[in-house]
This record gives C-alpha cells, sequence and structure tokens, in this order.
C-alpha cells in the first residue's frame, strides 16, 4: 500500500470502519511509514481531544433511527479507537498530544451554529498541521474541481479561481460535522486559508443576525485568532477561515459569494 493508497483510509480506520484485507494493509503501511503514522496520529488525538473538551448531547430517537439505517456500520468506540491507535508511531503520539490538546475548541453560548464555527476551526487547524494537506495540487480551478468528481456525493460550485492575492493552492476532500465536504486552500502571503464546501440542508446554522457581502447572508466571527465567515447558497454551505487579517478574508468572501 502506497501513502497516497493509506491517508485516505486513516479516518475510516479510526472509525472503526475499515476492515479485513484492506485494514491489515493499512496497519502494515503504517508499521514502515513514519510520515502516514505521523499523520494518523495527529488526527486521532485531534478527535480524541475535541470528543473530551465540547458538550455531549443526546441526540433525538428519529435521528439514531435514520443514521442507523444509513451507516453499514457502528462508529468506533473509545476503547477500539484506542486498539487502533497503538498502529500508530509511539513517539509522534507523545509528541502531537502536545499540540493537539490545546487546539481542541469549546464553544460557549446557547447558538446551536456555534458548533459550525467551531467544526470549521477544527477542520483548518487539521489542514494546518497535517504534513499533507493537499489531495489535488492546484492547476488552476478547471484542474481542481473536477477532481472531486465521485469522490463527493455532490458537486462542489466555487466562483473564484484564484489570483495574485489569494492564489489557489489546491484541495483535498474533508468531513464537515457528519457529512464529506471539498476543502479548498488559498494562501495569502504566508497564510493558509481553508474554504470548506458541504451540503448545507439539516445543519445548525447561526441565528445571529448575519452580516450581508454580495447577495448571501454571511456570518462573521472570530474564535482564537481565526477568523471564520459561514453562508449558503442554494443545496451548499461555505464555511471560509484563516487567521489573516478580518478585512482580506472579507476581500476573498466577497469573491467567492455569488454578485448582489
Amino acid at each position: 500500500m502506497t501513502c497516497d493508497e493509506a491517508r485516505p483510509l486513516l479516518l475510516d480506520a479510526q472509525r472503526g470502519s475499515l476492515a479485513g484485507p484492506r485494514l491489515e494493509a493499512l496497519r502494515a503501511h503504517l508499521a514502515t511509514c513514519g510520515g502516514c503514522a505521523h499523520e494518523g496520529t495527529a488526527d486521532a488525538l485531534l478527535t480524541e481531544a475535541l470528543e473530551r473538551s465540547l458538550p455531549q448531547h443526546a441526540a433525538p430517537l428519529a435521528l439514531k433511527r435514520r443514521l442507523a439505517a444509513q451507516w453499514a456500520g457502528a462508529p468506533a468506540s473509545p476503547a477500539r479507537r484506542g486498539r487502533w491507535t497503538r498502529y500508530l508511531a509511539p513517539a509522534a503520539a507523545a509528541a502531537l498530544l502536545l499540540i493537539a490538546v490545546p487546539v481542541a475548541y469549546r464553544w460557549a453560548g446557547g447558538d446551536a451554529g456555534s458548533r459550525m464555527v467551531a467544526e470549521a476551526v477544527n477542520d483548518h487547524l487539521r489542514v494546518l498541521s497535517s504534513q499533507h494537506p493537499l489531495d489535488i495540487e492546484s492547476g488552476g480551478i478547471h484542474q481542481v474541481k473536477p477532481w472531486f468528481e465521485g469522490r463527493l456525493d455532490f458537486a462542489p460550485v466555487v466562483r473564484f479561481e484564484g489570483d495574485a492575492e489569494f492564489p489557489l493552492r489546491g484541495g483535498a476532500v474533508g468531513y464537515y460535522l457528519d457529512r464529506k465536504a471539498a476543502v479548498f486552500v488559498y494562501t495569502r502571503r504566508l497564510h493558509t486559508i481553508s474554504l470548506l464546501v458541504f451540503r448545507a440542508e439539516g445543519l445548525p446554522w447561526p441565528r445571529r443576525a448575519p452580516d450581508r457581502i454580495g447577495a448571501a447572508q454571511v456570518h462573521v466571527t472570530t474564535v482564537r485568532g481565526f477568523g471564520a465567515l459561514l453562508w449558503r447558497d442554494g443545496e451548499l454551505g461555505y464555511a471560509l477561515v484563516s487567521d489573516v487579517d478580518l478585512a482580506d478574508l472579507t476581500r476573498l468572501a466577497e469573491r467567492l459569494v455569488p454578485p448582489s
């Protein structure tokens, strides 16, 4: 198994949805590849830190039944995840624990939309901490967007292809809350900017009165030094996150949202 084959399987293995020969092949690869073991450990520790730090709320019975019908296998229990992490490099685990725990974001207040902001920031942190954050290097938006075909259950729509001020580095498949997301990575000088595109339906969107950018109503906030902008456009949702100056992030959003 190569690194390109192994890395998309790390999250499935941590969730307990990978089994059989593919799981054994992944374990064998991690035993000999420090880079993949390092990335797997970082993601596992960040996930566990978030689970410990963020409040837990019981899901409604109807949601549990719907998810049970949709999921082929049950999610990994903490004990099962612990057994999985022993296949990751122990030295990397010890070092990354110092990194993963401080970045766990704890949302406050009664607005359920804060969960969306927290997830967007955490997904951006995963991009920053990954040794290989891009699945497809940018050869332009018309190379990056077609790469997602067959890898997502929706077609991501991105109106801005990047320019000298905000060059597009590439993209990757990620997860946003309970669904897959397209991750587009832009830069502004030395700053990394993550744009997550995902299906908007059924999410707890912020209830606070949004700002207006172009034709979109945009929820703008700052969390732990990261600016986060969330908006909807039809069936798709967008989250734009970076530690770049909020004015710069807003200028990028103006190029991404529908024109007024």
